[in-house]
């Protein structure tokens, strides 16, 4: 999980916008965000230089493999979302949500623990015509008790799910919250490259993709990512 310490950056926003370029999304071209690639400054920051600023790791200014191949896959069966209330869990930079959104869910709520992904999926939102009736922000922690009570309390229709499988501990609790869920009728869809914590005994696949990507970022140029469907 990113780390929520304190940030000495005041204004996230301003942060955000003056170190990610406005780039489209290798899978959803017509989606666009802010993100980093080897022309923006966040790119180039160190750890170093991230950690004396208390900012935790941008997860959000990057579009992860199984994002893309989840929010391709709201786009190309808006069938399934028409209409639904959606939750995009440990959103990052929105891509899902927005996806969700533009396949005509009803609204989505995109949740980070990380306040400079908050503002980012503010910011990406506003990018592609959204606004805050459609898509809401939170940061609250679902896999808390207090944040799973919340869900139950008002389960949405679908979860949607990218690259949250990424350590033993984190994917035990993902599992755990999304078992409730599903008891609750809700219909959870998960994206990811067959990272080595996929769940795999609990989910069906759905639909395969190739992105391309950044060697920089991932070990490959092109990454077959899937979709797959919760069903313990």
């Amino acid at each position: 999980m990113p780390d929520t310490k304190q940030t000495g950056i005041a204004d996230k926003a301003a942060f955000i916008r003056g170190h990610t370029a406005i780039l489209p999304v290798p899978l959803t071209p017509d989606i666009v965000l802010h993100l980093a690639d080897d022309d923006t400054p966040l790119w180039r920051m160190s750890e170093e230089e991230l950690n004396a600023l208390g900012l935790p790791s941008p997860f959000w200014a990057f579009a992860w493999a199984g994002g893309q191949a989840l929010a391709r896959f709201c786009l190309d069966h808006s069938d399934l979302l028409s209409n639904k209330t959606v939750l995009d869990f440990a959103s990052g930079s929105g891509l899902i949500a927005i996806a969700a959104i533009q396949a005509g869910a009803k609204s989505a709520l995109a949740t980070d623990i990380d306040p400079f992904a908050i503002e980012a999926i503010r910011l990406n939102a506003a990018l592609n015509g959204l606004n805050s009736d459609q898509i809401t922000p939170s940061i609250e922690d679902c896999l808390s008790s207090d944040g799973t009570a919340k869900l139950l309390a008002s389960p949405p229709d679908i979860m949607l799910a990218g690259d949250v499988f990424y350590d033993a501990e984190m994917s035990r609790l993902v599992v755990d919250l999304m078992k409730k869920l599903h008891a609750c009728g809700t219909v959870i869809y998960v994206g990811d490259p067959t990272r080595s914590y996929l769940p795999k005994n609990c989910l069906v696949e759905r639909k395969a993709y190739s992105i391309p990507r950044s060697r920089a970022l991932e070990d490959a140029e092109i990454r077959s990512t899937k979709v797959w469907q919760f069903r313990p």
